[in-house]
């Protein structure tokens, strides 16, 4: 430092809180705070310093209790995707397993490119006290910590060992935040002695900075052979994924469909671009995807990706796209996702993208012909047709089907509504009927498939949008892994509804399991039998007492009838509150329809039990449909 420089002595926590409250993001003319609050659990590993610097600056930094540290991610990932990635929440913890404990939610940040700062404590940066409490020694490299596990799982990592080192480090963090093709979660790794160590910094390290979030436009070059490759093409399909919605190209991409008639399917993440009554969304597309979108991927000589990086659950492990001139033209804002399937890229932000596609394309007058856009049409009309059979409950009075309990949630909610799941039977169900009627209504956490994120994640959306409902859709399985953010609900007074559904065990693993010759074992939840297989009675659980226990309101229903007078009560409601259902198991007459598109999960090469046997007899078949875009 000059003499000049104007300067405050603070500790490296302070600073670093004080620096975090005058960040911001601006897109679209549209400015607001980076790092809305911080969610924390404290222990000797960051009490002291980030505990009693939250405390120092209650009135820049808004605190959020947590009881667990991975879902603590989950709700700041869930408010995160609800702000368009334009804010977000830090998350605190102490060292050892409550800094490992953020390995699990920063994945999921990372892989679903949701913006999310880790600021865990760590072991001394001097070591004068070694081992402390809680640290993992590692005999071959004295710079390691448990910490080190966050690295491959963070978009951006770093270690403070000094105070001005933070300067640095913090600047690098907002930047990775702030980038909409790096984003993820960002790992600060704090030691505790210099959380708690004093600096003179400059002032300039506070003041407000803003950081422009970019919507980049197409290369000409690459725009001009993407409008080639459309008007050149005869059966064409875009899939939109999750980057429409990250750019909120939603209107976009409703103009660019109206105007092309080129039928739209959706990703999990890419569900609720389109409306689900728009003329040209035609569902989800993939395993979990509906017949009039798969069909239509079969088919297509032109696959339009659009923010999406093409999972194996949208390519059906890559036997999906199967017409013999099929090509793939990838808009996407990562040129690492762009040139996947081996594509033509279009290397741009969503919006910006389909914005100078429809205009380069309305120049030529192109559209789709009548023919194929009244195919797609009468196919969509068929499945709506099946959704309303699989809603359908006939007589009111019975337990409802799983179906049958989003047919009830469906007929209740308007597009204020937002839904939130992510792993479990729910999601399949979800991507092949629910009716997306707003752009964020369908949130889907499906990159990662994270069982215990849905009541975290709530909490985060209702916080970023207090004026929605905010549905968390939870099985039992998902339940019982993380049920603790209830209490945090509770505490602070987020209204948010859980509708838990009891089916009595993994019932998506189950029918996995059966169908690739496992014979559902391990999967239900049950007294276990003699033969070491859980095939014996029920357990006794009871889950809405355990909702109950935590301090929520619980709505019990038995029927379909009960069902919907509690769905509607729960909606009203200005406190938090569950409905709790159990569903039938044998959803043989009004199930959800099957998958229409495969999936690869190996199955053993050799086995002596039948079930196995016939399992790798038609895996192979479909093996052998697999295709390797070149």
């Amino acid at each position: 430092m000059t003499a000049q420089t104007p300067t405050t002595r603070l500790t490296v926590a302070q600073a670093l809180v004080r620096f975090l409250s005058a960040q911001y993001t601006e897109r679209d003319g549209v400015r607001q705070r980076l790092i809305g609050a911080t969610w924390g659990i404290f222990g000797h590993g960051n009490v002291a310093g980030l505990g009693q610097a939250l405390v120092e600056y209650a009135a820049e930094m808004p605190y959020h209790q947590g009881r667990n540290e991975q879902s603590m991610v989950h709700a700041a990932v869930g408010y995160a995707r609800q702000s368009n990635r334009l804010s977000t929440h830090a998350v605190t913890t102490s060292i050892g397993p409550g800094a490992t404990n953020l390995v699990t939610g920063a994945a999921l940040a990372t892989v679903n490119h949701l913006p999310v700062l880790l600021l865990p404590g760590d072991t001394f940066a001097t070591r004068v006290a070694d081992p402390v409490l809680q640290q993992l020694e590692v005999p071959y490299a004295g710079d390691v910590s448990v910490n080190d596990c966050l690295r491959p799982v963070s978009r951006y990592f770093d270690r403070v060992t000094r105070p001005e080192a933070l300067i640095p480090a913090a600047l690098q963090a907002m930047r990775v935040l702030t980038d909409p093709v790096e984003t993820g979660a960002v790992t600060l790794a704090l030691p505790q002695d210099v959380q708690a160590e004093a600096y003179d910094w400059p002032e300039e390290f506070f003041a407000e900075r803003t950081w422009a979030v970019r919507r980049p436009g197409a290369d000409p070059t690459e725009l001009a052979e993407a409008v080639r490759a459309i008007r050149a093409s005869e059966r064409p399909l875009v899939i939109a994924g999750g980057g429409v919605h990250h750019s909120r190209a939603e209107e976009a991409l409703a103009e660019f469909a109206s105007a092309t008639g080129i039928p739209v399917a959706s990703t999990q993440a890419g569900k609720g671009s389109l409306r689900h009554d728009h003329p040209q969304d035609v569902g989800g597309v993939g395993h979990t995807g509906t017949a009039t979108a798969n069909e239509l991927a079969r088919q297509a000589d032109l696959v339009i990706g659009v923010g999406t990086r093409y999972t194996d659950f949208t390519t059906a492990s890559n036997t999906l796209f199967t017409g013999d001139e099929v090509r793939f033209l990838n808009l996407n804002i990562a040129p690492f996702d762009g040139h996947k399937l081996a594509g033509r890229p279009l290397i741009a932000d969503a919006r910006s993208g389909l914005t100078e596609l429809t205009e380069a394309l309305q120049l030529h007058g192109h559209r789709v012909t009548e023919t194929y856009a009244g195919e797609y049409a009468l196919d969509k009309e068929r499945w709506e047709q099946r959704v309303d059979a699989c809603y359908e409950a006939e007589e009111p009075d019975i337990r409802p089907t799983q179906a049958q309990v989003l047919g009830a949630l469906d007929a209740l909610v308007d597009e204020s509504d937002v839904i939130i799941n992510a792993a479990g039977s729910l999601p399949g169900d979800l991507h092949k009927m629910w009716r997306a009627r707003s752009r964020d209504q369908y949130h889907l956490e499906y990159g990662y498939s994270c069982m215990g994120y849905e009541i975290p994640a709530s909490i985060g959306v209702k916080m970023a949008a207090p004026e929605r409902n905010v549905w968390a859709l939870v099985g039992d399985g998902t339940y019982l892994m993380m049920p603790t953010e209830i209490v945090t609900a509770v505490q602070e007074g987020i209204a948010i509804k859980i509708l838990l559904v009891q089916n009595h065990g993994y019932a998506s693993i189950g029918g996995l399991s059966e169908s690739v010759g496992g014979e559902r074992f391990g999967t239900a939840y049950r007294y276990q039998s003699g033969d070491g297989t859980y095939t014996g009675a029920p357990l006794p659980v009871d889950l809405a007492a355990n909702v109950a226990s935590l301090g929520m309101r619980v709505l019990r229903a038995k029927t379909v009838r009960d069902l919907r007078a509690a769905l509607a009560e729960a909606r009203s409601a200005d406190t938090p509150t569950c409905v709790y259902v159990e569903t039938e198991t044998a959803d043989t007459v009004s199930g959800p329809p099957p998958a229409q598109a495969w999936w690869d999960v190996p199955v053993a090469e050799t086995a002596t039990r039948p079930s196995a046997v016939k399992a790798r007899e038609l895996y192979e078949r479909h093996v052998s449909t697999r295709r390797r875009p070149l």
